[in-house]
C-alpha cells in the first residue's frame, strides 16, 4: 500500500476538516464499505458514484449554510451553495484521487492538485502569448508526472464544471489555441503572432458531473471532441463521454 507524502496527507487532512465536506467523506467511505467489489475496485467506482454522493450530501449542505446565515456568516445562501457544489466537485475528486493512489490503482509518482502554481514549469505550460496578450485555460486540477530529480515530466490539465451552462467552452477553446500554437503550419501562427513554448505539451481534458442533464445537448456533445478526454462523475454509458472511473488507468497509461 502506498504511503502519502506529508504534502498529500496535509491535503486529505483539510478535505476532511472542511465542515461541508464531511457529510461527502461520511458517503464516500460508507459507499467502499458496502460494496461487494473488492477495496481497490470500490475505490475506483467511487469515481462514478460522485453525481449520486454530492446530490444526497445537498440536504446536509443546506442544514450548514442555514446555520452559517443564522449566524449572519453569509447573506447570499443561492451563491453560496453554487461555490460550495463546485468546490465539493473539486475536493471530492481528489479525495478520491488520492485513496486510488494509496491503494496501488495510481502510480505513486502521480500527483493531483488544485494549486498549479505549486507545479514545475506550469506557467511555461498554462501561458499561450497571442500578439503580446496572453491566454491561459480554465484549470481547476492539475495532474502530472515527475523525473527522477523531481522535475516535470507530464501534465494533465482538467477542467471540471458542474454545469456546462457556465465556461464549458474556455477550455477546448485554449485547447484548439494550443493546438494552432504547436502546428507546423506557420501561416497561421505568423497571422495572429501565436507563440507558445511549454517543456513538454499537457493532456488537455474535462469532466463533470452533469447536475443539469446536458451532456447530450448537441453543442456539448461536440464540445467533449475537442478534449483529449472527457469524463463523467456519473454512473452512466455513453460514447462521446468516458466514465471517472476510468482516470486512474487513463492517467496512468499517459503520465508515466
Amino acid at each position: 500500500m502506498y504511503e502519502l507524502t506529508r504534502s498529500e496527507r496535509k491535503i486529505m487532512d483539510a478535505i476532511k476538516e472542511t465542515p461541508y465536506m464531511k457529510k461527502t467523506i461520511e458517503l464516500i467511505e460508507n459507499f467502499v464499505q458496502q460494496s461487494k467489489l473488492k477495496q481497490q475496485d470500490a475505490y475506483k467506482k467511487v469515481f462514478d458514484e460522485i453525481y449520486n454522493i454530492l446530490c444526497e450530501a445537498e440536504k446536509y449542505v443546506d442544514k450548514y449554510l442555514a446555520i452559517r446565515k443564522a449566524k449572519g456568516e453569509i447573506q447570499d445562501e443561492k451563491q453560496a451553495i453554487k461555490v460550495i457544489a463546485g468546490n465539493s466537485f473539486t475536493q471530492t475528486i481528489i479525495y478520491t484521487f488520492l485513496r486510488n493512489k494509496e491503494l496501488g490503482n495510481i502510480d505513486a509518482n502521480i500527483f493531483i492538485t488544485s494549486k498549479p502554481a505549486t507545479v514545475p514549469l506550469i506557467k511555461e505550460i498554462l501561458t499561450i502569448n497571442v500578439d503580446g496578450e496572453t491566454q491561459k485555460p480554465d484549470c481547476d486540477l492539475v495532474i502530472y508526472s515527475l523525473n527522477t530529480d523531481n522535475s516535470l515530466k507530464k501534465s494533465m490539465i482538467l477542467s471540471l464544471k458542474t454545469s456546462l451552462r457556465e465556461r464549458a467552452g474556455q477550455t477546448y477553446k485554449w485547447k484548439l489555441l494550443m493546438e494552432i500554437a504547436t502546428s507546423e503550419n506557420c501561416n497561421i501562427k505568423e497571422k495572429y503572432n501565436i507563440s507558445y513554448n511549454p517543456p513538454t505539451n499537457p493532456l488537455v481534458c474535462f469532466a463533470t458531473v452533469n447536475f443539469y442533464n446536458e451532456i447530450n445537448n448537441p453543442q456539448n456533445r461536440g464540445m467533449f471532441k475537442f478534449f483529449d478526454q472527457s469524463f463523467i462523475a456519473k454512473n452512466i454509458d455513453t460514447e462521446f463521454i468516458a466514465r471517472m472511473s476510468s482516470l486512474p488507468e487513463y492517467v496512468n497509461k499517459f503520465l508515466l
